[in-house]
């Protein structure tokens, strides 16, 4: 069996095994849109190919900016039918493994996330839940043994534009030192799991760096967009960062300074990045994820307008 990235010749081979399934929601027609956008490309799509001319038995799909020169995340990951159910992970987990390996040679320092973006209610499904627990095994075989699932919101015109109440001021700051500081000061005592876990590998200050240069230089957002929240006399609070991916405008971040946590403040900022959005954008939808265990989080963008019936299953290597 040969484990190998694709090229422009394979795409009719393997295309037909991306077909519709609980746990995936890529279809043919996405996958070739984004290719034409430079979010997929053959280099980052791998196959499993026994020589036989046929099909692939297995292939998977990474997704990366159009600037990046490396993938960012695992978007789908599927197996021929004529897999016995039982080969299913092993099969996709040696692929897994194969292309992680490659990454790892190219400076990919820790193998990319797999995302699986499934229905609110999955584990009431039980096809969804088939079809995600051999994804998952072939996951934690390739080295992505560690799971977190985030809720995903939505806001959509018809829920209504907050207004401001006027407990907060929000002001526009060009410099982003000032925003290195509070990324730093609202990761002590986080709810959200991943900056916490990141910041325990990296250290608190290097975390809040590499937030903003996220932010700033890889999410298709306006940096102007980005606000500090002070109360009238002047204190700071918070901030927000209202921003935008490939698809539509999002949430990017949303942070309350520990000391002022618990007074409401997460809805006034929550409020102010959806107008700016709306102001800027004038979005269909607005897009938004937190943490299942961030339950005060959940609960501000309920009171905003948002609803969730739909999450995100994200494995990871750590």
């Amino acid at each position: 069996m040969l484990f190998r990235p694709t090229t422009a010749s394979d795409l009719d081979h393997f295309l037909p095994l991306i077909v519709a399934d609980p746990a995936s929601a890529m279809t043919a027609d996405t996958y070739t849109s984004r290719v034409s956008r430079g979010e997929y490309r053959p280099e980052w799509t791998w196959i499993a190919d026994d020589g036989s001319g046929r099909a692939p038995l297995a292939l998977a799909v990474w997704w990366g900016g159009p600037d990046e020169e490396q993938p960012g995340a695992l978007d789908g990951l599927f197996v021929h039918a004529s897999v016995p159910a039982a080969e299913r992970a092993p099969l996709a987990a040696r692929l897994l493994a194969a292309a992680h390996t490659a990454y790892a040679g190219a400076g990919t320092d820790v193998a990319p996330e797999y995302h699986l973006f499934l229905p609110g209610d999955w584990r009431a499904r039980p096809d969804t839940v088939a079809a995600v627990a051999w994804r998952q095994e072939a996951a934690r075989r390739a080295g992505l043994g560690a799971s977190l699932e985030r809720l995903r919101y939505e806001w959509t015109p018809g829920a209504g534009l907050p207004e401001p109440s006027g407990a907060l001021v929000f002001d526009a700051e060009p410099d982003d030192e000032v925003f290195v500081d509070l990324f730093h000061r609202v990761l002590r005592d986080t709810l959200d799991t991943m900056s916490r876990k990141e910041a325990d590998r990296v250290g608190t200050e290097k975390q809040a760096r590499d937030d903003v240069a996220f932010y700033r230089d890889t999410m298709p957002g306006d940096r102007s967009w980005w606000r500090v929240a002070r109360t009238p006399g002047g204190e700071v609070v918070g901030f927000g960062l209202p921003s935008r991916n490939h698809t539509c405008p999002v949430v990017g971040y949303l942070g309350v300074l520990p000391e002022h946590r618990g007074r409401g403040y997460a809805d006034e900022i929550l409020g102010e990045i959806t107008r700016i959005l709306v102001a800027e954008t004038a979005p269909e939808l607005v897009r938004a994820d937190t943490d299942t265990t961030n339950t005060p989080m959940a609960a501000a963008f309920e009171r905003v307008g948002y609803r969730s019936d739909s999450c995100r299953l994200v494995l990871s290597a750590s």
